[in-house]
């Protein structure tokens, strides 16, 4: 009999995604899969759309808004297969994401190899869909990976893995405590207990780009904020744990450095903190002087409108192209439904 994968997809306010998360999940041309969806307390529609998935043998369950963590908690509370694929409701996965990574899972027959995926953003349409590949889109060692991730700042999307039940218990619950780069943090975890990363060539995951606003976003929010110094903390003490050397301290520093600015001006303590985490590793982090950042296409405003203007302009025009890009994606994308006969 061949292993029954779990499907787990949480959702808050997601009432104009999740439909198309949980038909994702329902086409897997994998034969042997549960999907199990948890509410996490919406105030929209999102628990009603779900629950029309129950007639063709979607669990759906809810809870009080408590988080995505503790509603992926709740899911796996609830599943009962030998491998485990997260699934937001906002993203979607290709009909045979998961059936190529079970091949492969089954050449291997090792319960402790993590599986991974390519994956493309999308904001509407989905065949408009990006797929960049990264250094991380390989084979590699726990170790390895860790030092590409936290170096170069890049990371892979929820969707993209598949975990045995196994290393799914190896790795403990997702941590609530977290409302920000939960899953970066997770699967840190998750790897840091496997043997090495399988990059399956071809298994596909799709992720939509929500915008501001989303809980991947990073804002001023104390909650936030503090989330993402939690998570920073737990990313060098997984490597190190793995690797204590030179080259692992000089990955956590870069890490530090790369993160520092989103604290400023709002949490002071916060980057007192880093630099004294990245003296104790051996070097220093300093927030970098903004007069020094203003890239070129502005330079020219800082003469005639002066630097808050310039400052102010690099800052929103980004802001604004991206909303342009949504509205186009959106406005074709109801078109396309509109002549879809």
């Amino acid at each position: 009999m061949k292993p029954l994968v779990s499907i787990l997809i949480p959702g808050y306010n997601a009432e104009n995604w999740a439909a198309a998360a949980i038909e994702s999940a329902l086409r897997q041309t994998w034969p042997r899969k549960e999907i199990i969806f948890v509410d996490d307390g919406s105030t929209d529609r999102t628990l009603s759309v779900a629950d029309k998935f129950s007639s063709r043998g979607v669990f759906v369950t809810s809870q009080p808004n408590r988080g995505a963590s503790a509603a992926r908690n709740k899911a796996f509370s609830f599943c009962q297969g030998d491998y485990i694929q997260w699934l937001d409701a906002d993203d979607e996965l290709a009909p045979d994401k998961i059936a190529r990574q079970m091949e492969v899972a089954d050449r291997l027959a090792d319960p402790r190899a993590l599986l991974s995926s390519e994956w493309g953003r999308f904001i509407y349409r989905l065949n408009r869909s990006k797929f960049t590949p990264t250094l991380l889109w390989n084979d590699l060692p726990p170790v390895e990976w860790l030092l590409r991730k936290m170096s170069n700042n890049i990371w892979m999307q929820t969707g993209t893995w598949l975990v045995s039940r196994e290393l799914t218990e190896a790795a403990g619950r997702w941590d609530e405590q977290l409302s920000f780069d939960d899953d970066g943090e997770y699967f840190c975890r998750v790897l840091s207990k496997s043997s090495g990363v399988k990059f399956v060539h071809g298994s596909k995951a799709y992720y939509r780009a929500s915008g501001p606003g989303s809980l991947s976003d990073v804002d001023a929010s104390n909650r936030k904020l503090e989330s993402a110094w939690r998570s920073i903390q737990l990313h060098i003490r997984y490597l190190l744990q793995l690797e204590d050397s030179g080259r692992t301290r000089e990955a956590c520093i870069k890490f530090l450095q790369t993160w520092l600015p989103i604290f400023d001006p709002h949490r002071p303590d916060i980057i007192c903190h880093a630099q004294q985490t990245a003296e104790h590793l051996g070097a220093r982090v300093e927030l970098k002087d903004t007069m020094e950042t203003l890239r070129w296409k502005f330079a020219w405003m800082k003469n005639v409108f002066g630097d808050k203007v310039a400052f102010r302009a690099q800052a929103k025009l980004p802001q604004f192209k991206h909303s342009m890009i949504r509205f186009w994606d959106k406005t074709m994308f109801q078109f396309q439904r509109i002549a879809r006969p």
